[in-house]
């Protein structure tokens, strides 16, 4: 039996040294966690992006002869640009003092079109990437540069749009000229947010409005009778609860919820016409949608075009930088992501399989 007793000494020894390894390696990583950035912010000068697709589509089409006297040019121009640059910087550094006076750098460079972009969801979370991005830009604007938002939502909870349309009412506060830009659709929220912008521009057949509120609440009260099942719901305040899921509705608490979505619509319309004050805001605020190319005549959009198109025409005037802040993604997040990809893939698959 002594080789028992060793043998469980040695098991006993061996599980308090993983143990112990395991533990320090949570701890680190808990170390870690707590320590690591909630995400990184991105910046991408798109003026350079646009000027290599420009020069590839040039040199695409072009002789050799054409090609070779191109690349000659282009070899001048970017020296002469070094060169420049290099006296920039050092005019900049001798007359740093002077550098804020007029809202641009005393090199006497283009001034800057932040372009950002938010793609929402029903609960609005990326409200929170769109808060850094805001205020990164802010912390380095001058007057004379200019914020782009290509914009993307069919609306979700209100404190989350009210939140958003919030971040960006900052750039007016400023006095930064904001433009938003919608290729698909901006409804409801989507539109609170667009309409904080100096001037909306939308592509034709972009979704734009429903100015309205709207509320669905289940109810399993009959069924839940119906098999002898009670629910009790304990509340303080009269209106604490007004319709519940589980409960029987009074009369009473349809009247208040619907006074609650009328208030709501109400503080709606109001933001609505602030912002936007030549609208007719009783013809629009119907909780109708519009095509841009409908709306435009009713004064919910400026302009009819597209994010690239508009960003394009500034690129002569201005230097381009698009701001993006990535937020760090959970470990159970990203796989989830994965396994929703993944099945998503094998539909498709077996959907073309199928036909």
């Amino acid at each position: 039996m002594e080789w028992f007793f060793q043998y469980v000494i040695f098991l006993a020894e061996t599980v308090t040294v993983v143990l112990a390894i395991l533990f320090v390696v949570i701890f680190i990583m808990a170390q870690r966690k707590k320590s690591a950035p909630q995400g990184n912010l991105e910046i991408k000068d798109l003026t350079l992006e646009y000027q290599d697709i420009k020069e590839t589509m040039q040199m695409g089409v072009m002789t050799e002869a054409e090609l070779k006297q191109f690349n000659k040019t282009q070899k001048k121009l970017k020296k002469h640009e070094k060169k420049l640059a290099k006296q920039n910087q050092k005019k900049a550094a001798e007359k740093q003092h002077d550098a804020n006076s007029d809202g641009q750098a005393a090199t006497g460079s283009k001034p800057t079109c932040y372009v950002l972009a938010f793609n929402g969801s029903v609960d609005a979370h990326e409200v929170e990437d769109l808060r850094q991005e805001v205020s990164a830009v802010l912390a380095v604007i001058n007057p004379l540069d200019k914020v782009i938002l290509k914009l993307e939502s069919p609306g979700g909870v209100v404190h989350g749009y009210g939140l958003a349309a919030s971040q960006l009412m900052r750039f007016r506060k400023r006095d930064i000229h904001l433009t938003a830009i919608v290729d698909k659709v901006a409804a409801s929220g989507g539109y609170m947010m667009a309409c904080t912008a100096n001037e909306i521009i939308a592509a034709p057949f972009a979704i734009v409005g429903s100015i309205g509120v709207v509320a669905q609440i289940p109810n399993f009260h009959r069924l839940l009778k119906k098999n002898e099942i009670d629910v009790e719901l304990q509340t303080a305040g009269q209106y604490k609860r007004t319709l519940t899921m589980f409960g029987e509705n009074t009369a009473e608490g349809r009247q208040k919820f619907q006074q609650e979505l009328e208030e709501t619509h109400l503080l709606f319309k109001e933001f609505v016409a602030e912002n936007r004050p030549n609208l007719n805001i009783d013809e629009v605020a119907t909780g109708e949608h519009w095509f841009a190319i409908q709306a435009k005549e009713k004064g919910l959009v400026d302009e009819i075009g597209t994010s690239d198109d508009v960003i394009l025409s500034q690129i002569e005037q201005y230097k381009i930088i698009e701001v993006k802040f990535h937020r760090r993604k959970k470990l159970s997040d990203r796989l989830a992501k994965n396994v929703v990809s993944g099945v998503e893939k094998l539909l498709f698959r077996n959907s073309r399989t199928g036909s």
